[in-house]
C-alpha cells in the first residue's frame, strides 16, 4: 500500500467535513468517565473497560470502524490492533491525532489535537554550568511551580490529551519532589521521560526512577572523552559521572537516548560519540541543533556553518544506515531533506519524531508529519509555568496557571503561524522541502528575532547566515 493512500485513508475516514464535525464533539473530555471520549472508546474497544456513558459507547462504534479499517489497510488483524492500543500511550496518541484532524483537518504538515509531547523545565537549579545552556541554569527561580501547582499542570495536560511529558531543567533530579511528580504523571497514563546530565544517576537512583514511572532517559554527552565533555559542561569529572549514569540507566532497563549538542567544539568527534554510545548500550543517539539562546548567546561563534551542518547531517545519515544497534537521529529539520536527496531511490525518510525504514511507503507521510514539531506536536514549559513553542524558543505564549491551555493550543496566533509553512520567508517559504523540513524556527528567531525568517543553519540560506555572523562580529 502506498503512503498517498494512507493520507487519503485519513481524509476519507476522519478528514471529511461531516465526520470532522461529529468527531469534534466526540473528542472532548468526558466528565462522567474522567477521560477524553476517544480514550474511553479505545478502552471499550480493547476490553480494558466494561462500561461507559452512552456518548462514549457511541464513540466506540465509530472508533472501532476507524481502527479496523486502518488495520486492514496495513495488514493487521483486529487482535493485533487491540493489543497495540491497550498501551495507554497509543490510545492517547490516537485520540490526539483524531482530535487534530477534527480541529485542524488533514493538512500538510499535520497539527495534533494536543501536544504529543511537552518538555517541562521543572527547575533551573543545576549541578553543572554548561556553556550552551538555553536556560542559563544554575539557581532555582523564586517563582517555580510548587508541588500542588505542578500537579495542577499535569492535570491540565492529562485533560487536554498530552501523550508524553518530559521533565527537564536545569537538572530535574535535584528537585526534591521530582519523583512525586513523575509518578503522578505516569499514573495518569502519560509516557514519562526525563532529560538529565546523568551525573546523579547512581544504581540506587536509577531504581528510584524506575519505581517513579520514568521510562525514557535522555542523557547529555558532549564529547567522546573527558577533555571535550568537561570543558563544555563546566565541571571537572562530569564525564566519568555521566558515563556511569548512562551505564546505570541501561542496566535498569530504561529506553536510553544519548544527546549531543553539536558545535565546532565537538562535531569532528560525532562518529566517536556515536560509537561510544552504541557500546554503552544506548537505544538512540540524538544530535541536537545548537541554538544561540540563554548562555548559548555568549558562544554564538561556535555554531556550525551551513556547510558544516550539511556535512554533519550527511554523516549522521550514513551512521543511521550502517549502525546495527543504535538509532541515529537529529533535531535539525534539514535531516529529512538530506535523507531524501541522498536516498531518492530508497525513499527512506527520518523525521524529528519518527525514523521509519519502510522503503517507498513513507515519503508522503513524512511530508504530512513535517519537520520541526514546535507548535504542532510539541510545546515547552518553563519552571514558572510559562508556555513557549520550544525550549530553545524563548517566546511566551501564555501561562499554565493563568490561561486556558486547550484554547491556547487551538487559537494562539503564534502557533497558527508556526503551523503554516507557506508563510515562511525566503528561501524557506518556497523551498520544495518546506513540508518535510520548514527550517528550525527557534534558530530563525535566535538569529533574526523573526520566527518566520529563513533558518540560517541551512545551506540554502548562507546569505542570511553570513549577514548575521558579520553583524555579531
Amino acid at each position: 500500500m502506498k503512503t498517498q493512500t494512507t493520507v487519503q485513508l485519513l481524509k476519507s475516514t476522519i478528514g471529511n467535513p461531516v465526520t470532522r464535525t461529529i468527531l469534534k464533539g466526540m473528542s472532548k473530555y468526558c466528565e462522567k468517565d474522567k477521560k477524553n471520549r476517544i480514550e474511553v472508546a479505545i478502552e471499550l474497544y480493547t476490553g480494558q473497560r466494561k462500561d461507559a456513558c452512552l456518548s462514549c459507547k457511541a464513540t466506540e462504534k465509530i472508533i472501532a470502524k476507524i481502527l479496523d479499517k486502518g488495520g486492514e489497510a496495513f495488514g493487521l488483524t483486529t487482535e493485533d490492533i487491540k493489543k497495540k492500543f491497550r498501551d495507554p500511550y497509543w490510545a492517547k496518541g490516537l485520540a490526539s491525532t483524531i482530535r487534530g484532524v477534527a480541529e485542524f483537518g488533514v493538512r500538510k504538515p499535520f497539527t495534533a489535537g494536543a501536544p504529543y509531547q511537552i518538555v517541562w523545565d521543572v527547575t533551573y537549579a543545576c549541578n553543572l554550568r554548561c556553556k550552551h545552556c538555553y536556560a542559563t541554569a544554575g539557581k532555582i527561580w523564586k517563582d517555580e511551580l510548587t508541588t500542588e501547582q505542578a500537579k495542577h499542570a499535569i492535570d491540565v495536560f492529562d485533560r487536554a490529551g498530552v501523550t508524553i511529558l518530559a521533565f527537564s531543567g536545569g537538572e530535574p533530579l535535584v528537585r526534591p519532589d521530582i519523583f512525586e511528580l513523575t509518578r503522578y504523571a505516569a499514573d495518569k497514563g502519560m509516557y514519562v521521560a526525563i532529560a538529565t546530565n546523568g551525573t546523579l544517576i547512581t544504581k540506587e537512583k536509577a531504581k528510584e526512577m524506575k519505581k517513579a514511572g520514568i521510562e525514557f532517559v535522555q542523557i547529555s554527552l558532549d564529547g567522546s572523552n573527558a577533555e571535550t565533555h568537561d570543558s563544555f559542561r563546566g565541571i571537572e569529572g562530569a564525564f566519568d559521572k555521566t558515563v556511569e549514569g548512562i551505564k546505570n540507566s541501561v542496566a535498569e532497563g530504561f529506553f536510553v537516548e544519548i544527546s549531543t549538542t553539536v558545535t565546532k567544539y565537538n562535531y569532528k568527534e560525532i562518529p566517536d560519540i556515536i560509537e561510544f554510545s552504541e557500546k554503552l548500550g544506548a537505544n538512540w543517539f540524538m544530535a541536537f541543533n545548537f541554538i544561540p539562546t540563554g548562555r548559548g548567546e555568549e558562544i554564538r561563534k561556535v555554531d556550525l556553518t551551513p556547510d558544516e551542518r550539511e556535512e554533519m547531517l550527511r554523516l549522521l545519515w550514513n551512521e543511521l544506515k550502517t549502525r546495527e544497534n543504535i538509532n541515529v537521529l537529529s533535531t535539525a529539520p534539514q535531516f529529512a531533506r538530506v535523507a531524501l536527496q541522498q536516498e531518492e531511490k530508497e525513499k527512506v525518510v527520518p523525521t524529528h519524531f519518527y525514523n521509519p525504514k519502510l522503503a517507498g511507503q513513507l515519503v508522503d507521510l513524512a511530508e504530512f508529519i513535517g519537520g520541526c514539531g514546535a507548535g504542532r506536536f510539541y510545546l515547552a514549559m518553563k519552571a514558572n509555568g510559562d508556555l513557549q513553542p520550544c525550549v530553545f524558543f524563548p517566546l511566551k505564549l501564555g501561562n499554565i496557571l493563568k490561561d486556558d491551555f486547550e484554547k491556547l493550543w487551538r487559537e494562539n496566533p503564534i502557533l497558527k503561524d508556526l503551523r503554516n509553512k507557506d508563510i515562511l520567508k525566503e528561501k524557506c517559504g518556497s523551498c520544495p522541502y518546506r513540508y518535510y523540513c520548514g527550517g528550525c524556527r527557534a534558530r530563525a528567531y535566535a538569529y533574526t528575532n523573526d520566527y518566520l525568517s529563513p533558518d540560517p543553519g541551512c545551506i540554502y540560506n548562507k546569505e542570511v547566515y553570513n549577514k548575521t555572523i558579520k553583524k555579531w562580529s
